[in-house]
């Protein structure tokens, strides 16, 4: 089991420490508004009420003896870098960052935060890939060029083995997963003789470019 520590109880901050405590981790949850704080006291470990731009209070709730930190402050940009900062000063282990904006997510890096997520930006874009193209089930960017790819397999697919297609060399991009029909098994690293079926997805990872062509040869 690991600790968390989220601060800010927007919509981003409850969802995170809703799903971190249905896993089962420790969560402690930080916000000034005492209705938000009330709202989640019964869901996770210990909430509290408290302004984390003073560096007493991240002092007081032990912000250096969590495995994770996540700030999750919303509209005020000021206040998610004036406590990324003093988060990194106090020691923090690994501190995460919401960002509202590319410029917000340079200057959260640079002044120290591990990772930063723009959940936003992620769902524009998992929303437009979903939108433009009819195969693309879900999709997840891993970097620039990169991603993950959930995919209806090309009919011209069907009933062939992985072996027989030779996806890694003819398409330039890796089968992490086999999908068997909506909310069915999922084989992790399929063997080359498993055969690709009508209801099958494909969990893909590959340049953007790659996984492009793939998905309108359809």
């Amino acid at each position: 089991m690991k600790s968390f520590l989220v601060i800010g109880l927007g919509r981003f901050g409850e969802s995170v420490a809703r799903e971190l405590s249905a896993l089962g981790q420790e969560v402690l949850v930080l916000d000034k508004a005492i209705d938000h704080v009330q709202q989640m006291a019964d869901e996770v470990t210990q909430a509290i009420q408290g302004d984390a731009q003073d560096e007493a209070v991240l002092r007081s709730v032990g912000a250096r003896n969590f495995d994770c930190c996540i700030v999750a402050i919303g509209a005020d940009i000021e206040a998610s870098i004036l406590v990324t900062v003093t988060l990194k000063e106090l020691g923090a282990k690994y501190i995460v960052a919401k960002a509202k904006s590319a410029v917000h997510a340079r200057v959260l890096e640079r002044v120290g935060a591990d990772r930063v997520v723009s959940p936003e930006s992620d769902m524009g874009q998992r929303l437009a890939q979903r939108l433009a193209r009819t195969n693309v089930v879900d999709f997840i960017g891993v970097s620039n060029d990169f991603s993950i790819v959930e995919i209806h397999p090309p009919r011209a697919w069907l009933g062939h083995s992985l072996g027989q297609l030779n996806v890694r060399a003819k398409y330039l991009i890796n089968i992490l997963a086999i999908r068997h029909g909506e909310g069915g098994t999922v084989d992790v690293s399929p063997s080359a003789d498993q055969c690709i079926e009508q209801n099958d997805m494909l969990i893909v990872i590959g340049t953007n470019e790659n996984i492009g062509k793939v998905v309108e040869m359809d």
